[in-house]
């Protein structure tokens, strides 16, 4: 009888969980390849992969060697398997551990430990492969070389991957047709936006920055931007400065219990962590891959209880943990790679008792690179690092627009050569979500009048009257006054006006700039912004308005003088 063709018996799943299972069993029956299982960061990978293991060995007295890539995946994995399947026992391999079993049904192992074991091992039948786009693309690698190993000792040994995000960092889909994918096809797929509405997965918001420091490009190398000069450019001290006042500001006034920070750079992470210790009177922990384990351990665990609220990483966070009272995630590191964006986000993604939300902010542009974590693009070309984002932001009007515009169709601006790309180097407003609004309030600090011509628009083309809000250093709000328009343009701009003078609404631009500059509008306190990510451009929809001015109180610009009147002969006597 094969391995797969007894009926199988669900253990306590939710729903998504049980049909998971049941496509990979559906899939190991129908096909001769090996499926991957795509499940979000904190959608519970793990009772999918413990009720795989239990019907393969009570039920088909089978072998599974589980494989992982680093030590928090082995021991969160081990421990879950004990709680689940407690009838079973699990042995684990893996040196950092100090552990190594090899007669065990099932055994969780670390691949740097048994990629050169097999032998040791004995057979199995199954492998699954937990994290799967970690295993690489191309040459023989650790994965590839077990894998070779085991099915000289079984030819009929079958491969399972189960990942959040089914593309590597660099090289694209992890699923590619046999030869040279490990993994095949994908047999099921559950996207975050139906895990948050199911009640299954933390709800997620952003929050947009008060700053908007002005940056230089970064160059691309290998599909990423060059590590130097990201933090070279994120360690600059008025940004660090800036980040960690909105990120203790966001952390302080929302009461959030844990602040995950990723930083782009050792040295840009200390700094990170000691401005976070001055600004919020209190300890930020500080963890790189270079730190010894027991003192990485003790910080992580301090953070889960609650000791800890902030905690800066370098490459060390990114997968393989599990906090599930992280209700903060600020990305102080710019990324082209989409499934690094996702797994930074998804430490967030988990529910936790008294946790109503987990806020993202985004200081690298990076929801604006990618997209929403749950609509997130991933090409060929583009993970290559030869394509463009999806979106983009004018650094003028701060129009969100496609990638492929060489020159902003709202205000003109002319983008840099596709080499060298802009970023976005405070906590975006975009959506971390697809369809999701986001309200952000600013105080202005001044407001600058000019005449707007369209680029390359006729002669006789209406102008219009552009209003820029200073709502931070180098960061404005741009809107567009139509009063050389007809119709319902030229409604709304004499609504504009209405609004904040007490002066008949002009007819022409020129009039209205100078009318505004000489202080005939009213103050603009605040204003209120809109975005709604998936759509072009961000709209001013509110404002907190001062008084009209009084007109006696201004001084207004001389009329021109006109010629004097001389009647004629045939003049109407009426």
């Amino acid at each position: 009888m094969s391995l797969f063709t007894s009926e199988h018996k669900p253990m306590t799943l939710r729903p998504y969980q049980m049909e998971a299972v049941e496509a990979v069993y559906r899939h190991l029956r129908e096909h001769d390849d090996n499926p991957c299982v795509v499940i979000p960061t904190g959608g519970g990978k793990t009772p999918v992969i413990a009720t795989i293991c239990s019907d393969a060995v009570t039920r088909w007295d089978g072998r599974v060697l589980i494989l992982a890539h680093v030590k928090e995946l082995l021991e969160q994995a081990a421990d879950k398997l004990d709680q689940i399947c407690p009838d079973i026992h699990v042995g684990v391999y893996s040196a950092g551990l100090k552990r190594r079993d090899t007669t065990h049904a099932v055994i969780i192992a670390g691949i740097q430990s048994v990629y050169q074991k097999a032998e040791q091992l004995g057979h199995f039948d199954l492998v699954i492969v937990d994290e799967a786009h970690m295993i690489p693309m191309e040459g023989d690698g650790m994965y590839r070389r077990l894998l070779a190993d085991m099915r000289r000792i079984n030819p009929h040994l079958r491969v399972i991957g189960l990942t959040a995000t089914p593309f590597r960092m660099a090289s694209g889909p992890i699923c590619v047709p046999p030869p040279e994918g490990i993994l095949n096809s994908i047999c099921y797929e559950i996207g975050v936006r139906e895990l948050i509405a199911n009640g299954y997965l933390s709800t997620l918001r952003s929050k947009a920055g008060r700053y908007k420091p002005d940056f230089q490009s970064l160059h691309v190398r290998a599909g990423e931007f060059v590590a130097d000069e990201v933090e070279t450019l994120m360690d600059q001290d008025l940004l660090v400065q800036s980040a960690c006042r909105e990120i203790v500001d966001a952390v302080y006034s929302s009461g959030r219990r844990a602040c995950l920070v990723f930083a782009s750079g050792v040295e840009h992470g200390k700094h990170v962590a000691r401005v976070i210790e001055q600004i919020a009177g209190r300890e930020c922990g500080f963890i790189d891959g270079q730190m010894p384990t027991l003192y990485r351990d003790q910080l992580i665990r301090r953070f889960r209880e609650g000791d800890l609220i902030y905690l800066v990483n370098v490459n060390v966070l990114t997968t393989g943990f599990d906090a599930p009272n992280v209700d903060c995630v600020a990305l102080l590191r710019p990324t082209l790679s989409p499934g690094l964006y996702y797994q930074m986000v998804g430490r967030g993604f988990r529910l936790c008792e008294g946790k109503t939300d987990c806020l993202v902010l985004d200081f690298g542009g990076n929801v604006l690179r990618h997209g929403p974590v749950d609509a997130i693009r991933v090409t060929d070309v583009f993970a290559k690092g030869s394509g463009e984002a999806p979106a983009k932001e004018c650094p003028q009007c701060q129009a969100l627009i496609a990638s492929g515009y060489a020159t902003c169709p709202e205000c003109g601006h002319e983008f840099p050569p596709p080499q060298r790309r802009r970023h976005e180097a405070t906590a975006a407003a975009a959506g971390i979500l697809s369809g999701q609004v986001t309200i952000s309030k600013y105080e202005v600090h001044r407001v600058y009048y000019s005449v707007h011509v369209k680029r390359d628009a006729p002669p006789n083309a209406p102008r219009s009257m552009r209003v820029d809000y200073e709502v931070g250093f180098h960061n404005t709000r741009s809107e567009w006054v139509c009063l050389e328009h007809g119709g319902y343009a030229r409604q709304k701009a004499e609504a504009w006006w209405r609004r904040r003078s007490c002066l008949p609404v002009p007819d022409n631009v020129d009039d209205a700039v100078a009318l505004a500059n000489a202080g005939a509008l009213a103050d603009a306190l605040s204003i209120t912004v809109r975005s709604v990510a998936g759509e072009k451009y961000d709209r001013i929809v509110d404002y907190e308005l001062g008084e009209k001015p009084d007109p006696a109180d201004l001084s207004l610009p001389e009329p021109p003088e006109l010629p004097e009147y001389v009647p004629a002969d045939d003049d109407i006597p009426f």
